[in-house]
């Protein structure tokens, strides 16, 4: 079966992570976007881990399912539309390794995953050891990335890890400010057992494919989301059987790996350099032409994850790797709407909007990927336009730098006036 996961997930348990981030809401809105696989997220931290013992139940093999009696509450609550989708969960946690190694202090994150939930247990004995996991959902731990790895192993069979948005400056493996320039460096001996990386949010596979080096690894990409109306708003594609180790199988060997479903890497909060408080966005060849140094304060810039490729490239724009998924960039559907009717994409009026576009069309990325755009057009002539346009890649951007998202548009300045003129008396 073909479905989208979306892999990294925080709880409520996690530091600036939304109090809503619990099972129930995970589901709901797994449902109202169309993700049928999600991570558990923070299965290290003890409060949380109690609670998906408690609210899960096993599924397939190596994933699981909300308890009958608390997912026939949010069945509730959906449009029948939206009520067939069916959602598993898997062990997941992100974890942040500080250490030193090669003379500069790393600051490093990792997706790890667990079968069950005795190698989660046994996992969560091991880093115990070595620091408090209850502090945060997200732990950060001194510990080396190889080590890290190392623990995940063991801990039982089907374990794996993956690199989390890798190039993050902050905390990716190939990260400007604390990261390495290869895999090998970053996981010693046990580089070999690491098969796939995240791209994040500031980068896309067209970006990764310019670094030969990464040709051997699966790209996925996965939403990150402190909250859940962010789920799914990046997820990764996948052709097998609903099944943890048929999943486990294609991120190792390729099949069954259909591609990424990917934000325009604009958007993302590090895709150019700069600083924010001086409100100083430079692209690559501006920050080398300034030797790295902002021209407001004189200090050192952010350098992103654009500048970051530059520098590990061996290949130039456009090179696609014999054998390498496919991907497609998406603009969220809430902030499609919320530019279509000049409001935030939290707003009471675009939420409306959304629950009767769904209701009558499917989930949101079903809406973004593959419904016929006359039928959103019957529904909205400017949201049909919208997509029409994204789907073609006919978009606005100004790119996200040192922790500044980015803002991808549909519309040109005064264009949407007139079309609504046009489309009068409904936007919707």
């Amino acid at each position: 079966m073909r479905f989208h996961a979306d892999l990294h997930i925080h709880s409520k348990y996690s530091r600036a992570c939304s109090g809503d981030s619990d099972l129930e809401h995970l589901t709901w809105w797994a449902r109202r976007k169309g993700v049928t696989l999600m991570g558990t997220g923070d299965f290290t931290h003890p409060l949380w881990s109690e609670q998906l013992r408690d609210k899960l139940v096993p599924a397939e093999p190596g994933l699981f399912r909300l308890r009958e009696d608390l997912d026939r509450d949010i069945l509730r609550t959906l449009p029948s539309g939206l009520a067939s989708g069916q959602v598993r969960f898997m062990l997941s946690v992100e974890i942040s390794t500080v250490y030193k190694s090669g003379g500069r202090t790393r600051k490093i994150h990792h997706l790890v995953y667990m079968p069950d939930f005795d190698a989660a247990a046994a996992f969560n004995r091991r880093l115990g050891q070595v620091g408090n996991l209850s502090s945060d959902g997200r732990p950060i731990l001194g510990l080396h990335s190889r080590d890290l790895l190392e623990i995940t192993l063991n801990s039982g069979e089907g374990a794996y890890l993956v690199a989390a948005h890798a190039w993050t400056p902050w905390f990716g493996v190939f990260g400007s400010k604390s990261g390495f320039d290869t895999i090998e460096e970053c996981y010693g001996d046990l580089a070999d057992h690491v098969f796939a990386v995240e791209t994040g949010l500031s980068s896309d596979p067209a970006m990764n494919w310019r670094v030969s080096a990464l040709d051997r690894y699966r790209l996925v990409s996965h939403s990150d989301a402190h909250s859940p109306p962010m789920v799914g708003r990046e997820a990764t594609v996948f052709e097998t059987d609903l099944d943890y180790f048929a999943v486990l199988r294609a991120l190792r060997t390729g099949a069954g790996h259909a591609g990424t479903v990917e934000l325009f890497p604009e958007e993302g909060r590090y895709h150019a350099d700069g600083h924010r408080g001086c409100g100083v966005r430079m692209e690559p060849q501006e920050t080398r032409e300034h030797g790295g140094i902002c021209p407001v304060c004189g200090k050192p810039l952010t350098v992103g994850v654009l500048s970051r490729v530059e520098d590990l490239a061996d290949r130039p724009e456009g090179v696609r790797p014999a054998g390498a998924a496919g991907f497609r960039r998406l603009v969220p559907l809430p902030e499609i709407v919320s530019e279509i009717l000049g409001v935030g994409p939290k707003s009471k009026k675009v939420l409306r909007e959304i629950d009767r576009l769904t209701a009558a069309l499917g989930p949101e990325l079903a809406i973004l990927e593959d419904v016929p755009v006359d039928d959103i057009r019957i529904r909205s002539p400017l949201l049909g336009e919208a997509v029409d346009r994204l789907r073609r890649g006919e978009v606005i951007r100004e790119a996200g730098y040192d922790g500044e998202y980015g803002v991808i548009r549909l519309f040109e300045p005064g264009e949407l006036e007139r079309l609504s003129a046009a489309a009068a008396p409904a936007l919707f």
